[in-house]
């Protein structure tokens, strides 16, 4: 059966659980497979793009784990995205705006479900608006707090 060893918590242990949104960089993930079709004016929005994405840059993540990790007082789920969610709407013209590309392309929800089946409304479709309320009020201070900045800045890093 078990190993006579409880759980991390059962033996005194802190546990931290992190939600994580879409985190963003342009070289990996799910920003790195979308920038080619922005980059080509092609990018758009997905279905009526009103669902929501909750994001944050990778190096707000990154501080965001060494921030809990340094708090012995963190424990349990800690949304881990920006605090400024937007929708995959207001996310396609931020993406289109910081490469200075159009945006006025719509991939439809019926397309996506046949391209890539049920995982198009679990995976691209999916509405989640987090808020990192545990991790504001312990004091994480975002460095990328708004998408439009957040872009901007990951470009002139990734350019550099």
């Amino acid at each position: 059966m078990g190993s006579g060893r409880g759980t991390a918590r059962t033996v005194g242990m802190r546990v931290v659980h992190p939600r994580i949104g879409l985190v963003l960089h342009p070289k990996g993930g799910a920003l790195a497979k979308m920038l080619p079709a922005f980059r080509a004016g092609v990018g758009g929005k997905l279905g009526n793009g009103k669902h929501y994405w909750s994001w944050i840059a990778l190096p707000d993540m990154i501080e965001a784990i060494g921030f809990l990790l340094e708090k012995p007082d963190a424990f349990g789920a800690v949304n881990m995205g920006g605090p400024n969610p937007v929708t995959n709407e207001q996310f396609t013209k931020a993406l289109g705006s910081a490469l200075h590309r159009p945006t006025f392309f719509t991939a439809p929800r019926f397309a996506l479900r046949l391209m890539v089946g049920e995982m198009a409304d679990e995976a691209l479709f999916a509405s989640i608006r987090m808020a990192p309320k545990r991790l504001q009020e312990a004091g994480f201070a975002f460095k990328h707090p708004e998408l439009k900045e957040a872009f901007e800045s990951l470009f002139d890093h990734a350019a550099a």
